[in-house]
């Protein structure tokens, strides 16, 4: 093994001071094992690249996580840089199960086959959040590991620090928030605009070391002021001075349109007290000091924020006009902002259950359930930018309990999100009293009451147009796949049959219906149906096998295929010579091939037909009137695969049937299907195939029969036209 580098040193003499009982044998254990496997490896900056693990060790030391943390935190690049040499199955011999879990969860998604680059980021992001969803730590590991890396970004390339930064900032900055973990956030999104706009960071830190030096007497003299108060009223505390972030500042510029002298809430104080009851006795001395502003109170201790945060917040105004924000807190809600859920991490301590845990992270399994319903990138994407990166709109029930949801959410979100049931039987909804419509978008502070009727049919699907977050979609979706098959197969059907139109085509049923099927086996439904209704209730985009069913259209309809490439060795050079095939049929211009005869116009000898070559599977053969023939002479790009075909008289007497399909109009009446079948058996004619549709108006009637010739057709379609009841007889199946 290697000797020990200095910076193990340093990380378990901070171990030991914290006084937790660490397993200091199997961190060292593991600092060995990784820097063996990272032997010769280094970072970007020319450091030994086990400098790297043992920075992001430190920080989740910080966090006072536990050991098997920082032993995932030392050994989580071994499985993707070392994959010669290790991998999960071995980490686990050495480390244990939860080792070998957190080092998975941290391990990027590399093997995945994907030419889309941001799918695979998306994918290796749903992987993190799977595995963050079964053990927080992956998440507290994985930020520490971020926040390094953003700090040794200056040795990266310009191109690459600014892909990592709007990564950081665009991810991993507002999981921070979401978390509760502002001291990393606001680390974060400071080193992420440094890397972004260099230039206006640089301008804002400028300005505040500026702004801030000149400041001082007016900071330390309200700091006194504070001081002396509390303490006349014997409340221990610890006071704070601080200044709003580059980013904050940065921020608040960018999106009110302010220069920096605009900026007036640039000054705060932190006030650290015991108790709650403190808390409340410290605003009420600041309030006696200073004027407040009105509007800027904010109680997060009675209604904290979805990520925990509790504080009191209110903003005053100080000597010489000054605005400054107050901030008071106890000592445990303190660590809870810094720290987030990890404050709450005390692993098998028993201080904090794993159930509470997970109750404050029930987010991460609402978002997951939309990879339940469907594995699009884009929508899984969506979901995560709304329900976690988007800023939290806080509204109260009638009740007076606070909710929070995602900007922009609707009341239809805020019914879903009480229940199920209250969504599914929502018929309306009031803010502050008043009645609104139901795609009205939430705003802080308003009260929101869902109006219900035991008599509701449900949700409707427009609704899936109005809700923004995944959790009510998902909802919604789930009572359309339970309550509305039928009405989801019809639907679902009909989007197929417009984007098979759309493409160009224009096919019978039974042609649909085998196109469908086949892209449903190979997509995992056991029928077409399945996979109508799921389209139909929204559980997979349609825009997911649009393409696989033209394309298997396209093995059925020649002109729906794709021209094949012509090269130098597939290209004819001598003249086409005329050959016969034994499907009766002469093909003046390709040898070689096989003869099909299409189903979407079935045609018989006797028709004026025309031959498409097709790609790998011979010549289709059409009627030179079928619409697909008509559509694809009119297409530039098959232009040239269309050949002459004529009948084989000789061979077409040696063949004893074709294919004939034909529709009847036929009055709904007892012995109707009698009297067709004894009429064709008169005619000696095959019945292949039948099927009835009733309606109000009558019954239509699909044959598929036997047949030698159009001559043999028209006598059958005479015989058929005899029949008391039939008032129309036509070529073809039913579209």
């Amino acid at each position: 093994m290697s000797t020990t580098h200095n910076g193990i040193d340093k990380l378990i003499t901070m171990l030991k001071a914290t006084g937790k009982k660490y397993d200091i044998e199997k961190i060292q254990r593991a600092y060995e094992y990784a820097n063996e496997l990272h032997e010769g490896q280094f970072r970007a900056s020319g450091d030994a690249y086990i400098s790297h693990p043992i920075a992001v060790a430190e920080i989740v030391a910080g966090l006072e996580l536990d050991t098997d943390s920082i032993c995932a935190a030392l050994l989580h690049d071994t499985v993707e840089d070392c994959s010669e040499k290790t991998n999960l199955k071995e980490i686990e011999k050495l480390f244990g199960q939860d080792v070998s879990m957190l080092v998975d969860g941290l391990t990027k998604i590399v093997t995945l086959k994907v030419e889309d680059k941001e799918e695979a980021h998306i994918e290796t992001l749903r992987k993190m959040l799977l595995a963050m969803s079964k053990d927080v730590r992956v998440i507290f590991i994985k930020l520490c590991d971020r926040v390094h890396n953003m700090r040794t970004l200056d040795a990266k390339p310009d191109a690459k620090r600014r892909i990592t930064a709007l990564e950081t900032m665009q991810v991993y900055a507002p999981l921070a928030h979401r978390l509760g973990m502002q001291k990393i956030k606001q680390e974060l999104e400071n080193l992420g605009l440094k890397y972004i706009d260099p230039i206006g960071y640089e301008e804002v830190r400028t300005n505040i070391e500026k702004k801030y030096g000149q400041s001082l007497h007016f900071i330390e003299d309200v700091r006194l002021m504070v001081d002396t108060k509390l303490r006349e009223n014997n409340i221990k505390f610890t006071l704070e001075g601080r200044i709003k972030t580059a980013y904050s500042i940065y921020k608040k510029m960018y999106n009110q349109n302010k220069s920096f002298d605009e900026i007036f809430d640039f000054y705060a104080l932190r006030i650290i007290v015991d108790t709650e009851l403190d808390c409340y006795t410290a605003l009420g001395l600041i309030h006696e000091m200073f004027n407040s502003v009105p509007g800027r109170f904010k109680d997060y201790i009675s209604t904290p924020k979805p990520n925990m945060y509790r504080s009191l917040h209110t903003t005053v105004i100080g000597k010489y006009g000054i605005p400054f924000e107050v901030q008071i807190r106890t000592w445990e809600m303190h660590h809870i902002a810094e720290y987030g859920v990890a404050a709450h991490w005390k692993y098998k301590s028993g201080e904090k259950s794993k159930e509470e845990i997970d109750k404050k992270l029930e987010w991460i399994s609402r978002l997951l359930e939309t990879e339940d319903e469907t594995r699009d990138p884009e929508e899984f994407m969506q979901a995560l930018k709304i329900d976690i990166f988007h800023d939290e709109t806080f509204v109260f029930t009638p009740k007076g309990d606070v909710m929070a949801l995602p900007q922009g959410a609707t009341v239809i979100d805020f019914a879903y999100a009480i229940h199920s049931a209250v969504g599914h039987k929502m018929i309306g909804a009031k803010i502050n009293g008043m009645i609104v419509p139901i795609d009205r978008v939430l705003q802080n502070g308003e009260i929101v009451e869902i109006l219900t009727s035991s008599s509701s049919k449900g949700p409707s699907r427009d609704w899936l147009k109005i809700v923004t977050t995944s959790d009510a979609k998902n909802r919604i979706r789930q009572w359309f796949k339970k309550e509305k098959r039928a009405d989801n197969i019809i639907l679902g059907r009909s989007m197929i049959e417009g984007e098979i139109k759309k493409a160009g085509y224009i096919v019978n049923e039974a042609i649909r219906t085998e196109a469908v099927e086949n892209v449903a086996v190979r997509n995992g439904f056991a029928t077409a149906d399945d996979l109508y209704n799921t389209i139909g209730y929204g559980g997979l985009p349609i825009s997911k096998v649009r393409n696989k069913i033209i394309d298997e259209v396209g093995k059925i309809i020649a002109p729906a295929e794709v021209a094949p490439v012509v090269t130098e060795e597939t290209m004819v050079t001598s003249k086409p010579k005329k050959i016969r095939s034994n499907s009766g049929i002469i093909v003046d211009g390709e040898s070689g091939c096989s003869v099909k005869f299409a189903k979407c116009c079935n045609p018989l000898p006797g028709d004026k037909v025309v031959g498409f070559i097709t790609k790998g599977y011979g010549i289709s053969i059409h009627k030179h009137d079928c619409p697909n023939v008509i559509t694809g002479k009119n297409n530039p790009e098959y232009a040239d695969r269309w050949v002459t075909a004529t009948w084989d008289e000789d061979s077409n007497a040696k063949r004893s049937l074709f294919e004939a399909h034909l529709q009847l109009r036929v009055d709904d009446r007892i012995g109707m299907l009698a009297d067709i079948s004894v009429a064709l058996a008169d005619m000696r004619v095959d019945i292949l195939q039948i099927n009835v549709q009733t309606s109000s108006g009558g019954s239509l009637v699909s044959l598929k029969v036997g047949c030698k010739n159009t001559d043999h057709y028209s006598s059958i379609v005479s015989r058929l036209r005899s029949i008391p009841g039939i008032y129309d007889v036509s070529r073809g199946f039913v579209n």
